[in-house]
C-alpha cells in the first residue's frame, strides 16, 4: 500500500518574519536567533516523517536460524502487523554467536523505523556471558515483548523418576550421574538447568547441543537425564510414554497440560525461568514509531487467529509497552548474571 503525501500536512517554514525588529535584534544579540531558526527547520520534518511511517517495506532481523522459536513467533506476529500497516515486513535471518551477530547489525542500522531485531531472553544473558560485545544496551531501544515461552522440565524414561522431588533425591543418592541437555552454552535452557543444579544442590553435568532438535532423541535414548525445553516437540513423546514431563518453570500451569505442576509447586519457590521473545529497534528511532509498533504488536498478539497459532505452538501471546519490555530485559539481565557468575560460565 502506498501512502500519498498530503500537502496540507507538510510543515510550514518558521514564521520568523512576524518577529518584531526589537525582539529579533534582542535574539540576535543573545546569539539565539540562529538557534531558534535551525531548531524549527530541523524538528518539523522529523515529526512529519514519524507521522508518515511506514512508507516502504520494513526489515526485521532474526538473529537465529529459520524454524526456531524467535523466527516462528516473528513470522506469525509480523504477518498480521504487515497487514495492519499496509507495508511488507521482511524477515532476515542472521544467526551466529548466540544471537549477538544479528543484534550487532541492528544496533548499527539507521534508526529510521525501517530496521528492527527480534530477540530471545538470551539477549539478557549475553550481557554477562561475553566480556565484550559489538554493541551496548544503550545502542538499542526496547519496543515490545511478543510472547512468553514456558520451559518444561523433561526427564528420560531411563531415569526412575516421575517428579522433581524424586529427581533431586536420585541425584543425591547417585552423585555425579545426572546430566542435562540444552540448545547451547548460554541458552535459557542451559541457565535454567544450572539454576536447578544450584538450588537443589545436586551436581548435574551440562551437555550442550547445536540447537534444540538433538535434545529429544538424547532424552529418549538416555544420553541425557533431563532437559528444559518448550513443550511443542517433546510433548507428543510424553503422551506416547517415551519421556516424562516433571514440571514447568512458569508462574502458572500450562492450560493444555494442567496435570504438570510448576517448579514452585514442586518445591522451588520463585523458580520462574520462562524464556520470551520481543522486538528491539536501533537507538534514536523516533519514539512515535516505537510506540506505534508496540501497539501494532499488542493488537496482533491479541487477535484470535494469532493468539491461537502461538498457543498451539506452545507460546503465550503477550504484547505490551516499550517500558514494560525494558523492565523485563533489565530484570532478566540481573537474574542471568547471578547464574552466570555462580556457574562460572563464559562465551569468550
Amino acid at each position: 500500500m502506498s501512502i500519498k503525501t498530503d500537502a496540507s500536512r507538510l510543515p510550514r517554514a518558521p514564521r520568523t518574519a512576524f518577529l518584531s525588529r526589537s525582539l529579533r535584534s534582542a535574539l540576535q544579540s543573545a546569539g539565539l536567533f540562529t538557534a531558534l531558526l535551525t531548531t524549527a527547520l530541523v524538528s518539523a520534518p522529523a515529526t512529519y516523517a514519524a507521522d508518515a511511517w511506514p512508507s516502504k517495506p520494513i526489515k526485521v532481523i532474526v538473529p537465529y536460524t529459520p524454524g526456531g522459536s524467535t523466527d516462528t513467533v516473528s513470522r506469525v506476529v509480523f504477518e498480521k502487523v504487515a497487514q495492519s500497516l499496509g507495508q511488507p515486513i521482511i524477515i532476515e535471518n542472521k544467526p551466529g554467536a548466540n544471537s549477538t551477530l544479528g543484534v550487532g547489525v541492528a544496533a548499527r542500522s539507521t534508526p529510521d523505523g525501517y530496521t528492527f531485531v527480534s530477540i530471545l531472553a538470551a539477549y539478557s544473558a549475553n550481557m554477562s556471558l561475553y566480556s565484550k560485545l559489538s554493541y551496548k544496551p544503550a545502542d538499542l531501544v526496547p519496543v515490545a515483548e511478543m510472547a512468553e515461552l514456558p520451559l518444561f522440565l523433561f526427564a528420560s524414561k531411563k531415569l526412575p523418576v516421575k517428579t522433581v522431588g524424586e529427581l533431586v533425591a536420585y541425584g543425591k543418592k547417585h552423585p555425579d550421574t545426572l546430566t542435562f541437555g540444552s540448545s547451547g552454552v548460554g541458552s535459557s535452557a542451559h541457565l535454567t538447568g544450572e539454576r536447578l543444579a544450584m538450588e537443589s544442590k545436586v551436581k548435574m553435568t551440562h551437555i550442550p547441543y547445536n540447537g534444540s532438535a538433538p535434545i529429544l532423541p538424547a532424552l529418549v535414548s538416555g544420553e541425557v537425564s533431563v532437559a528444559f525445553d518448550p513443550l511443542l516437540v517433546p510433548m507428543p513423546h510424553v503422551k506416547s510414554g517415551k519421556i516424562n514431563a516433571l514440571a514447568v518453570a512458569s508462574a502458572k500451569r500450562w492450560p493444555g497440560e494442567p496435570n504438570i505442576p510448576t517448579m514452585e509447586e514442586a518445591g522451588f519457590p520463585g523458580f520462574l525461568m520462562s524464556s520470551w521473545t520481543g522486538l528491539l529497534a536501533p537507538a534514536g528511532t523516533p519514539q512515535p514509531i516505537v510506540d506505534r509498533m508496540a501497539k501494532e504488536i499488542a493488537a496482533a498478539t491479541a487477535s484470535a487467529d494469532v493468539a491461537k497459532k502461538l498457543t498451539d505452538l506452545g507460546f503465550v501471546p503477550v504484547g505490551g509497552t516499550s517500558d514494560e519490555f525494558r523492565k523485563l530485559i533489565e530484570r532478566d539481565t540481573v537474574r542471568y548474571a547471578e547464574i552466570v557468575k555462580a556457574g562460572k560460565i563464559s562465551l569468550d
